[in-house]
Formats: structure tokens, C-alpha cells, sequence
């Protein structure tokens, strides 16, 4: 089995291990994608990513490169750490964009990403679903979450690609404070913000719910998440157009995640990302 280049990074933070961390193999030519899968799960990340020349299709719309993206189990359409994980290892690994930014072909289509000093952002995609959600589901949230409903003082569809339902709490504390019931919130994607107070370093905390191996896991810092939350808050006037989110604290990370709405409407989801491990994986 011949080798190939491969990287382990960290996104969305500056210091190495306390973002979440993503593995990506710099040349997929050749694999299958079994075999894709089960390296994947081999890793025990909660993504990997392969590398792969754009399709034509994609090259004529101008793609720099294409990735598939992979988590236990099964392929993603589209995923925001991944994103920005493998847009760095690509340009240090020595990528060159054919135009202003790199443009990545994946299975939602083709995604912008912008350099910004140390961090790289992406253009959030179109929502799939929005709106918001059945008045059924939030009460089984606010159950599965153990707060009142009350406490749920927006809510709304958050679909880019992963099948995320959003709820805002009263604030970043009651955020960090959740023991979600995983038997109540079974088969639920939820993401759940809440402020922080004014004049801190991040305006919300947000964390990540999402079924696991072992019934409901935490992602430490998750792009997709924050993209379509910005979206949804930005829109509806909950936020700002511009903001700094805070996720993975609650898992003694330190995951910060930039959000910015151009002049165009764009709303830009950026991070930063280190390079931890560097090699080679037989494949």
C-alpha cells in the first residue's frame, strides 16, 4: 500500500489540542470509499477528510481541489472544521489558489474561503430548511436538555447540510451549565447558544449535541453550527454582524469561532488552525 501525505490539526483555536482536531489525508487518489470510511473510523476523530483534484465540473467553476468528508459512519455533504482544516494543511502543504480565495468542491458544492492573517474563513452556505421549529420538538428539547421552556427564547431550523435544530437559552451560564438527557434527545442534532454578558471577549457560548456511538455526543468546536447560527441570529436580529463565539469550554477547550456578515450579505465563518501531527499514513 503505497503512502501518502497525511496531517492531524487543530481548528479553531491558536493553541495546539484545545480546538477540535481533524485528520486529513493531502492525496485520496485511488481510495475507495470503504476504504475511506473505514479509515475514518480507524482514526477515532470525529472527522477526516481525503484530498482529491476538482471533478471538471468543478475545475471549470473554478476549484482549486475537492474533499470528501468522512465521520464514523457515514459521508458528509459539507462540515465546517473540516473546511478550514483542510484548507490549511492544503495551502501549507503548498496549494496555491487560482484566484482572491480558495474555492473547494465537496458534496454541497463549491465553498469560498478567505485568508485573514492567521485565520482562514469560509462563506456559510444556504440553509437547507429554516423557520422555526415545531412548538412538539421544542418541548421535547427543553425536556431532553432538563431546563424550562421558558428558558428556550428563540429557536429556529439551522439545516446546511447536517440536520441541525438551534435553541437560545437565557445566557452563556445556563449554556455551560446543560447534562442533556441523551435517551430524551435521541436522533437530535441540537445546538444551543446563549449570550454572554456585555463587554466579555465572546458575545455566546455555543455547544454541539449530536447522536454518538455511545448515545449523545459533544462536538468540541463545529463550522456547520456556527454557520447556520449566524445565519439564523444575524437574520432574525439576535446578534450582531459581526461577533467571536465560544464553543468546547464546557470540554476544557478553547474553541473560538469569528463571524462576520460583508457588505455583500456573505456571512464569513473563520478560525484558526495548527498543524499538530505531519507525516505519512499507508493507505
Amino acid at each position: 500500500m503505497p503512502q501518502r501525505p497525511f496531517k492531524q490539526v487543530d481548528v479553531f483555536t491558536t493553541t495546539p489540542y484545545r480546538g477540535n482536531p481533524l485528520a486529513v489525508v493531502l492525496d485520496g487518489a485511488g481510495l475507495s470509499t470503504e476504504q475511506m470510511q473505514h479509515f475514518t473510523n480507524w482514526t477515532n476523530l470525529s472527522e477526516c477528510t481525503f484530498l482529491l483534484p476538482p471533478t471538471p465540473e468543478g475545475a471549470a467553476a473554478g476549484a482549486d481541489y475537492r474533499v470528501r468528508i468522512f465521520c464514523p459512519g457515514r459521508e458528509l455533504p459539507f462540515a465546517g472544521h473540516p473546511t478550514l482544516g483542510s484548507c490549511h494543511a492544503w495551502l501549507e502543504a503548498g496549494g496555491v489558489p487560482r484566484g482572491e480565495h480558495v474555492v473547494q468542491e465537496c458534496g454541497v458544492g463549491l465553498v469560498k474561503l478567505r485568508r485573514d492573517s492567521q485565520r482562514l474563513a469560509f462563506a456559510a452556505p444556504p440553509l437547507i430548511k429554516s423557520g422555526p421549529l415545531d412548538e412538539a420538538d421544542v418541548q421535547l428539547i427543553a425536556r431532553g436538555l432538563g431546563v424550562a421552556r421558558a428558558d428556550i427564547t428563540a429557536h429556529a431550523w439551522c439545516d446546511n447540510g447536517p440536520n441541525w435544530r438551534g435553541v437560545m437559552l437565557r445566557s452563556a451560564e445556563q449554556v455551560l451549565a446543560l447534562k442533556p438527557d441523551g435517551a430524551v434527545l435521541a436522533g437530535l442534532d441540537i445546538g444551543v447558544v446563549g449570550p454572554h454578558p456585555a463587554g466579555s471577549d465572546t458575545a455566546f457560548e455555543v455547544r454541539a449535541f449530536f447522536p454518538g456511538n455511545n448515545g449523545l455526543a459533544e462536538d468540541p468546536v463545529t463550522g456547520s453550527l456556527n454557520a447556520a447560527l449566524a445565519q439564523w441570529l444575524i437574520g432574525a436580529g439576535l446578534a450582531p454582524e459581526r461577533y467571536v463565539a465560544a464553543q468546547g469550554t464546557a470540554l476544557a477547550r478553547e474553541g473560538r469561532v469569528h463571524i462576520e456578515r460583508d457588505a455583500g450579505g456573505t456571512i464569513w465563518v473563520g478560525g484558526a488552525s495548527v498543524t499538530c501531527i505531519e507525516g505519512q499514513v499507508t493507505l
